[in-house]
């Protein structure tokens, strides 16, 4: 069983980082753009439009596991300000002032800033190949000049 879940873990670490960046991103698009859903007559503050593009920058590039620890770190952060600013004056407890899922959003982003991106994603793409260049008798990527003449050679 633990062999099972041990191999199942960079999968599941992988969709619980894409989630949780297309939730984010969700949070982005609808305060900038009103998709999927805003409230008729919703018009957003210049601090709302600033942590939208946050949201939507930083979820997207979660989602795609790129400079993950980066945007897991500002989205985090963003998160902590938002309960704080918004939700901690309402009541302490983050179920009745409505704030859990920036609490929730706050702490997934901090885990995956200290985590990484993991296998399954570009920043785990790009280590791979650099660690490829990097070993000796590896395989390095002709350059332009090289190319053309491998073409030429080959005509």
């Amino acid at each position: 069983m633990r062999r099972i879940i041990a191999q199942l873990q960079p999968i599941a670490f992988a969709l619980f980082r894409v989630m949780f960046g297309l939730l984010f991103l969700q949070f982005g698009t609808q305060k900038l753009f009103g998709w999927p859903n805003t409230p008729v007559g919703y018009h957003p503050t210049a601090l709302m439009k600033i942590a939208a593009g946050i949201e939507l920058t930083c979820g997207f590039l979660i989602m795609i596991g790129s400079f993950t620890k980066l945007a897991a770190f500002l989205a985090s952060g963003e998160m902590a300000f938002a309960y704080f600013l918004a939700h901690f004056p309402v009541a302490l407890w983050p179920l009745v002032s409505k704030g859990v899922p920036a609490v929730l959003f706050c702490f997934a982003f901090l885990f995956i800033a200290t985590h990484g991106a993991g296998d399954w994603s570009l920043d785990g793409l790009f280590r791979r190949w650099r660690a490829n260049q990097s070993r000796p008798g590896a395989e390095k990527f002709p350059s332009r000049r090289e190319h053309e003449s491998n073409l030429e050679q080959i005509r």
